[in-house]
């Protein structure tokens, strides 16, 4: 493996999880707006054009905005060049990038005013697809095709930036390439203590499935001191995440936002509260520190280092003070391998309706990243600054990215995918019944953003 790198830029289409709890990841949805183009945006050139085909802005601005500074910061060889890049880009057409950072809980509030008043804040935004969603639906984002030409890289080589997953029926979002994705990790040390097996063994055999996975967190759910007090756990994490993720392991979604249909009454969805439920609350092999089954503060209950298996965002992984490793998650009786996780953190950029002339600002941010790759795959700095084992990276890269089904519960106000958990998980209520009694209030909040 090559020398490790630490990259300071964030790769949006998977911050995970930056949105879980206020302030950590992204989405987006539906029907193309209308937004006439320049005759300068149509003809916007390509990466080849020559000299006489470049238009001259008069010193444009082009703002690009996150919730966190998405300007190079120049620390890495890749880094280096695409500042040295998009300088070259200025020149070329007499612009300049302005890169926007607006506070998480500001951002949405700030780009639905600006869209509304037709002066975008910003040219290229970066947004979850939770809140995606609910701004395509009202025409407030530009689907791919509006923005870009058959002879933009997107659309040929898609090595520099690539279209991402479709959304409310259509392509709306882009970044850069990046193989990542959500697994069930294990803290080595603690299966090394216990003499459990290797996790990655078992995968490569066919062996990891939700039984296996359960006999394993029973295993390791002990008092290792005999003071009376169990001091390691089997498992570790946000239960709804927990129950979204197993659900599409099992082959289904807790909501179908492809085809407007409520998932929690789905018997795949049944099935797999059910086994979190019985992890919970029969067997009782989950970590539960803050006392709240609930509370997405679990997801950091790993960091203790008394936890044999966990599920958590990428983004949490870089001070962790233990030896882990990853594998898929475990496998549903009704799953496959093409669908591992739910992903809930799927973030991008879009370009908002009321940019002039969008096809010109979409080909000249394309061409900031038309530079020598510095990398042997994409997200090679990033996987290796996350992962110390070569192995864990050959498993995320051959097994884990792509797998991950974009689930989008919380761009539905009042979808009850949170009071259909707690009713089993805390009120002891059966699943059953809980799906009997949420799944028309959960159709209902679908079919009210699409009105």
């Amino acid at each position: 493996m090559k020398k490790m790198k630490v990259l300071t830029i964030l790769l949006a289409g998977m911050m995970l999880s930056l949105s879980a709890c206020g302030g950590k990841e992204a989405s987006p949805s539906a029907s193309p707006s209308e937004n006439a183009t320049s005759p300068s945006a149509s003809t916007a050139p390509s990466a080849t054009a020559t000299p006489e085909q470049v238009p001259d802005l008069g010193g444009r601005v082009i703002k690009v905005s996150a919730w966190w500074d998405l300007k190079p910061a120049g620390n890495t060889a890749g880094e280096k060049a695409r500042l040295e890049k998009i300088a070259e880009v200025e020149k070329k057409y007499n612009v300049k990038f302005e890169f926007v950072n607006v506070p998480f809980e500001e951002y949405m509030n700030k780009f639905t005013t600006t869209v509304l008043a037709g002066e975008p804040f910003a040219d290229i935004v970066q947004m979850e697809y939770k809140s995606a969603l609910p701004a395509i639906v009202k025409g407030q984002l530009l689907p791919v095709s509006e923005f870009t030409t058959p002879e933009n890289n997107i659309n040929k080589e898609h090595n520099l930036l690539e279209k991402l997953p479709s959304i409310a029926g259509g392509e709306y979002a882009f970044d850069n390439p990046v193989v990542l994705g959500l697994g069930m990790h294990y803290n080595r040390d603690v299966f090394k203590k216990l003499g459990l097996p290797d996790l990655q063994e078992l995968y490569a055999k066919g062996e990891w499935n939700w039984d296996k996975f359960l006999e394993i967190a029973k295993q390791a759910t002990k008092d290792t001191d005999n003071d009376g007090k169990i001091d390691v756990w089997g498992f570790s994490g946000w239960s709804l995440d927990i129950v979204r993720h197993l659900t599409v392991a099992n082959g289904g979604v807790t909501v179908d936002a492809t085809n407007k249909k409520e998932g929690l009454s789905d018997p795949k969805t049944i099935q797999a509260l059910e086994f979190v439920n019985k992890m919970y609350n029969v067997d009782k092999v989950v970590k539960v520190k803050t006392g709240n089954k609930m509370d997405w503060n679990e997801s950091n209950t790993f960091k203790d280092g008394d936890v044999a298996m966990f599920t958590a965002a990428e983004w949490m992984l870089p001070d962790t003070k233990f030896d882990f490793g990853v594998v898929p998650m475990p496998q549903g009786p009704s799953g496959s391998k093409e669908a591992t996780y739910a992903n809930t953190a799927q973030s991008g950029k879009f370009i908002p309706k009321g940019v002039k002339d969008p096809k010109l600002v979409y080909q000249i941010f394309e061409e900031t990243f038309d530079i020598p790759p510095t990398e042997e795959y994409a997200g090679q700095d990033y996987l290796e600054s996350l992962y110390k084992h070569q192995e864990d990276i050959d498993m995320v890269r051959q097994h884990i990215a792509k797998t991950g089904v974009t689930t989008l519960d919380d761009a539905y106000p009042d979808y009850p995918t949170y009071a259909f958990i707690e009713d089993v998980l805390v009120k002891n209520t059966s699943v059953t019944a809980a799906a009997e009694k949420y799944k028309q209030q959960a159709q209902a909040a679908i079919d009210k953003l699409g009105q």
